[in-house]
């Protein structure tokens, strides 16, 4: 029997996702209380993904959303990773700059992408998460990078019950095409911007 290629490489990546997925979710969290929200992005969603970060790049006249969105479309598979705002660790710590959990939990942001502020404790959980994830994706030889444009977008769209979201396109191609970037890929993008 012959297996061709394109359906391995497919079968393959799905799977080193979902051990991406398991990654994130033991990586150490503070208490030893887990808030991380995982889910994986396929074809459909990840154009949606994309289309949204290219039309948040026309508003804005920012080319990096345009060049992440470039980065989506060139992807296979999508990890989210996201945590709620209510979720504290209640050590009334400061670090996120307000002097109880309540106070923090009360103020609320206005006309930024995400509704913070957030538990200090929490984004680090996440940033480690993410860190995981990622780390498993380079031992297991799949191209990726944590994005947190991806995440506005997913947002945008409710695909994950979140309030931060960062995102992890994967790919496996000859040339990652998440570091090895270049103008030309996105520029038709700026000029309809």
């Amino acid at each position: 029997m012959i297996h061709d290629f394109e359906k391995i490489k497919v079968d393959a990546m799905l799977n080193i996702v979902y051990q991406m997925a398991i990654a994130a979710k033991t990586a150490p969290k503070a208490k030893g209380e887990d808030s991380v929200e995982i889910a994986v992005v396929d074809n459909k969603d990840k154009d949606k993904v994309a289309k949204v970060m290219h039309e948040i790049g026309a508003i804005t006249k920012d080319e990096r959303w345009h060049r992440d969105a470039v980065n989506v479309e060139q992807a296979d598979f999508i990890l989210l990773l996201g945590i709620k705002r209510s979720d504290v660790l209640g050590a009334n710590c400061g670090a996120c700059g307000f002097p109880t959990c309540e106070k923090m939990l009360s103020a609320r942001s206005k006309d930024t992408p995400f509704p913070g502020p957030f538990c200090a404790f929490k984004l680090i959980d996440l940033g480690i998460a993410a860190g995981s994830a990622a780390k498993t994706a380079s031992i297991l030889n799949l191209d990726n990078r944590i994005m947190f444009r991806v995440g506005v977008a997913a947002k945008q769209l409710n695909l994950i019950n979140a309030d931060y979201i960062l995102g992890i396109p994967v790919s496996a191609t000859e040339k990652n095409p998440f570091f090895d970037r270049t103008k030309e890929l996105y520029e038709q993008h700026l000029d309809q911007s």
